[in-house]
């Protein structure tokens, strides 16, 4: 049983394909389209693919909290471009802390 939001769930043995909506289409509870095995138009879900694929006990197919902060960054930068109100510090400073997070720790024991 897979929680696609808003009371939505899907029972069975396969979900064939996830894909994420994009403009117009999305907004207002609508993320993601599912298809499923025995319905045979997709569900608009409102979750997004990465979560749905996380509750599929699929984490390894994407690291959902580093690419949401990308994405996320991103979209504050569209839209900051748009308004034309870009604040280059703010958005210096999202960008640092998400590559530190994807850094690999140094090993403590290396001599150089």
């Amino acid at each position: 049983m897979v929680f696609l939001g808003f009371g939505k769930f899907a029972r069975a043995d396969k979900i064939y394909a996830l894909e994420p909506l994009r403009g117009d289409e999305r907004g207002g509870g609508r993320r993601t389209r599912v298809w499923i095995e025995g319905v045979s138009d997709p569900i608009v879900a409102s979750r997004t693919e990465r979560t749905i694929l996380q509750d599929m006990g699929q984490e390894g197919a994407a690291n959902t909290q580093i690419v949401d902060q990308a994405i996320d960054l991103a979209e504050r930068i569209a839209a900051n471009a748009e308004s034309g109100k870009v604040d280059l510090a703010d958005l210096g400073r999202r960008a640092r802390r998400l590559l530190e997070s994807t850094a690999s720790p140094q090993d403590p024991d290396q001599l150089f």
